[in-house]
Parts: structure tokens; C-alpha cells; sequence
């Protein structure tokens, strides 16, 4: 496959493998969320963006696993590296009771693994004054010990913000604000309070600004004299920089601010998910490198192939039992894979191709007039296109899906376009294409609702 020249070829889709493998791999599956039966052909031919499925359907993947794989599909930085390592069993060991190596020395192993994560990680969040990381399996549980260390910190209260979505785990659903299918019938961690989470400049004044003693929602609960939370009780807040399960919607400057002024004037500790708008999806390192709001801490996972909380020695406990896990830092493969694609990141000057081809296709989508479209929106490679209906929605996803294009949907009526981050101009206009013809397509089916 040469992905020079490649392009998505579709016969049928889905193929009758397909269906055969979905209706195989159900028989024993818990139920869950599945978007279509898009079955990958992990022997076959895959370049970028570019994969196959089991029908020898050639498709184009505007998705990147929901962020899980931000350099594509063989990336030639990763892919040349893992030849080279020698497989041994087993590739996962008890990573917070022992140690690996990959080689010597420590600083620079031939070949990498959970401790040059975290020196890569430290490096990254440098100009934060971070200076400490924990490693584990997932976003989940690098969000569940991001509000452990906080709430070992002190304090019992916490803020999230309305359509949040940080995680499945009983911690991280006690956060979430985006679908009450996530967290109806489980128990909570008390405390949190949920308040709005403005994107818009109408947000922001009709939602988030007050008339009361602090001027905005959440300093005017915490005011001194007419709150009705003590700053001293808050063991964090927590806030994705661009929300992903929400709708992809971007905090707005001014709401960051306040947040800011806020962490300074009650000494807040601010929890940035960076699970799917880190590791260079936005153009920068970290969602909230765009903002003028200071984290104390970051968590990590998807792109990073493990999870990671990473923050301050004065943030994390002291005590080594506090926190811990079998696997976190002894997935040797995972690590090594992090590793190379922070190093890819660098070396291929991705951030920039990130903005570039981020405006490229943003701008396309924006002038294209295309029916039943509301809003482009997002930063770099994590775009969301809202709909007016969210039926208009789902038969845009696919139509996308027939025509050889992998979207996903998130809120209620987006659809999320997150295209690996050393995409091409070629890539981007063939992925443009693809979807305003399937929003036409759609647009000679659905009539626009009445308003």
C-alpha cells in the first residue's frame, strides 16, 4: 500500500466477513458501544490513515481509535524500532513492584520503556513545574489517582462541569456530565458539584457570569461571606480543555481565566483530562497549552498507549502505599510505544503539521456551505461538526461509512473528525471530500426540522 497514492475502495460495506465477525465475536461480549461493523484486518495492508477490513475494503480512518492511535496505522519512527526488539515473554510485569530494562544506560536504553516515559512526560510538563508521573492501564485510572491525590491532599468537595466525561470507573462516573446512561444506578463519590462549562461567548455571559458576590458561578459558591462551599473543602476541580464526550467544545478563554484567578486566590489544585485532547492533538502539547489556566496536574492515556498522572512531588503522597497497581509501569511494549511516539512527535515536527492541516481541513468544512451543518469547531486535529438533528447526525456518520471514511459521533447532535497527527494535505482533502458528499448524500434523504 502506498500511501502516497492510496485511496478509500469500497464494495460492500459491511462485507459478509464482517457481519461474520461481529456476529461471532457478540456471542460472548458484554453489550457496549459499538459504532458499526467495522472489522480491521490487522494482517493487511495499513499505511496512516489508510487500513483494511476483513472484506479487503480499503478505508480511510478519520477517528484514530477515539485518539488511541495518534500516528495512524505503521508509523515508520514506531514500527522500525519494534522490529528491532527482540520479543520476550512476558511483556507485562508487576511495574510498581520491580523494575526493566531495555538495555543501558538508564538515561538512554537501546530500547525504552516505563522509566524514559516518565522522564518524556516530566519533560512535557516542564513548564508547569511538574515534575513527578504515575503510570497505569488507562484514562480511567489516571483520572481515579488524579482526584486521589488531590482529595490525600485534603479537602472532601470537588467541581465538574456540565457535560464532562472523564472515565467508566466508579471514581471518574462520579465526574461525569454528559449522558446520564453513563451513571444512573451507581454510587457516587460525594462532594462534587457540577456548574456550567461555557464555549461560546453567549455561554459565557449568559451561564457562567453572575450578578452575584463572586461574579461567576463558581466564585460565588466559594465566596467568603455569601458562598456556600469553603474553599478550604475542595479538593480539586476538574475540566476537559476541549470536551470530547460533550461535543467537542472548547472552554472559552475568559472562563479559563477566571479559573484561573480563582486556583490563586483559594489555592485550587486544577485537574486538566488531557486523555483525548493531549499528546499534540491540538497543536500543542497539551489542550491547555492554549489556555491561560495553570494545571496541577495532567492526566494521560489513549495516544500514550498507558495511562499517566502526572504532577508535583508536593501533590503526590508520600506515603508508597498509597497508590499502586500491578501493571501501570510494567507494560514494557505500551511504554516503548509512548515513548516512540512522543520521539515521532518531536522529530517529525507534528505539532506544526497538526495546526496546519487542522486549519486546512477546519477551513474547508466552514466555507463549504454543506446542508444541515450548524458549527465547525475545535483545535488542530480535534474537529467536531454539529448538526441540526442528531438523525441528520447518525446517517452522516454512515454514509461517511459507506463511502470508505471512518467518522464517530459524540454530544448529542456532533460528529468528531480526529485524523492522525502527521496527516497529509492529499489525506485531508480526500477526507473532505468523502464526508460533504456524504453530507449531500444524506441532505437529499433527511428534511431539515421545523423550527
Amino acid at each position: 500500500m502506498d500511501r502516497d497514492t492510496v485511496e478509500p475502495e469500497v464494495e460492500t460495506i459491511p462485507g459478509e466477513r464482517a457481519k461474520r465477525w461481529a456476529e461471532y465475536h457478540h456471542q460472548h461480549a458484554a453489550p457496549s458501544t459499538y459504532v458499526y461493523e467495522f472489522v480491521w484486518d490487522a494482517q493487511a495492508d495499513a499505511t496512516g490513515p489508510f487500513c483494511t477490513d476483513v472484506d479487503g475494503n480499503v478505508l480511510l480512518d478519520f477517528t484514530s481509535h477515539v485518539a488511541a492511535a495518534p500516528l495512524g496505522y505503521n508509523n515508520p519512527l514506531v514500527r522500525e524500532k519494534l522490529e528491532e526488539f527482540d520479543l520476550v515473554d512476558p511483556l507485562k510485569i508487576a511495574g510498581q513492584d520491580f523494575y526493566v530494562s531495555g538495555g543501558w544506560p538508564p538515561e538512554d536504553p537501546e530500547f525504552p520503556g516505563p522509566t524514559q516515559l516518565q522522564d518524556r512526560l516530566v519533560a512535557m510538563t516542564d513548564h508547569y513545574d511538574m515534575d513527578r508521573v504515575f503510570l497505569s492501564n488507562s484514562g480511567a485510572e489516571a483520572v481515579e489517582n488524579a482526584i486521589k491525590i488531590c482529595y490525600a491532599s485534603g479537602g472532601h468537595r470537588a467541581f465538574t462541569f456540565d457535560g464532562a466525561f472523564h472515565g467508566r470507573t466508579l471514581g471518574a462516573l462520579s465526574l461525569n456530565r454528559s449522558k446520564a446512561v453513563h451513571r444512573t444506578g451507581y454510587p457516587e463519590v460525594p462532594g462534587v458539584v457540577s456548574v456550567p462549562y461555557p464555549s461560546t461567548q453567549d455561554d459565557y455571559e449568559s451561564d457562567w457570569l453572575t450578578d452575584g458576590p463572586g461574579g461567576n458561578v463558581v466564585a460565588d459558591k466559594l465566596h467568603p461571606d455569601r458562598g456556600v462551599v469553603d474553599p478550604a473543602e475542595v479538593a480539586y476541580l476538574i475540566l476537559e480543555p476541549i470536551q470530547g464526550e460533550g461535543g467537542y467544545r472548547v472552554a472559552h478563554p475568559e472562563f479559563a481565566r477566571d479559573l484561573e484567578e480563582l486556583r490563586e486566590r483559594y489555592d485550587l489544585k486544577i485537574i486538566a483530562d488531557e486523555i483525548q485532547s493531549g499528546l499534540g492533538r491540538t497543536g500543542e502539547l497539551w489542550g491547555v497549552d492554549h489556555l491561560d489556566l495553570t494545571p496541577d496536574v495532567i492526566t494521560s492515556a489513549k495516544g500514550l498507549r498507558v495511562g499517566a498522572t502526572i504532577s508535583r512531588s508536593d501533590v503526590f503522597p508520600e506515603e508508597t502505599g498509597r497508590i499502586s497497581s500491578t501493571w501501570g509501569a510494567g507494560d514494557v511494549m505500551a511504554a516503548m510505544q509512548g515513548v516512540l511516539t512522543i520521539d515521532a512527535i518531536h522529530e517529525e515536527n507534528l505539532l506544526a503539521n497538526v495546526r496546519e492541516r487542522g486549519e486546512q481541513l477546519q477551513t474547508r468544512l466552514e466555507e463549504s456551505d454543506a446542508p444541515g451543518m450548524t458549527d465547525v469547531r475545535g483545535r488542530g486535529l480535534m474537529l467536531a461538526v454539529e448538526f441540526d438533528s442528531k438523525e441528520r447526525r447518525e446517517a452522516v456518520v454512515e454514509a461517511a461509512f459507506e463511502r470508505g471514511l471512518l467518522t464517530l459521533g459524540c454530544g448529542y447532535k456532533t460528529l468528531r473528525l480526529l485524523p492522525p497527527l502527521d496527516v497529509t494535505g492529499r489525506e485531508i482533502d480526500l477526507g473532505a471530500e468523502l464526508f460533504l458528499e456524504a453530507v449531500d448524500d444524506v441532505a437529499a434523504e433527511i428534511r431539515a426540522p421545523s423550527s
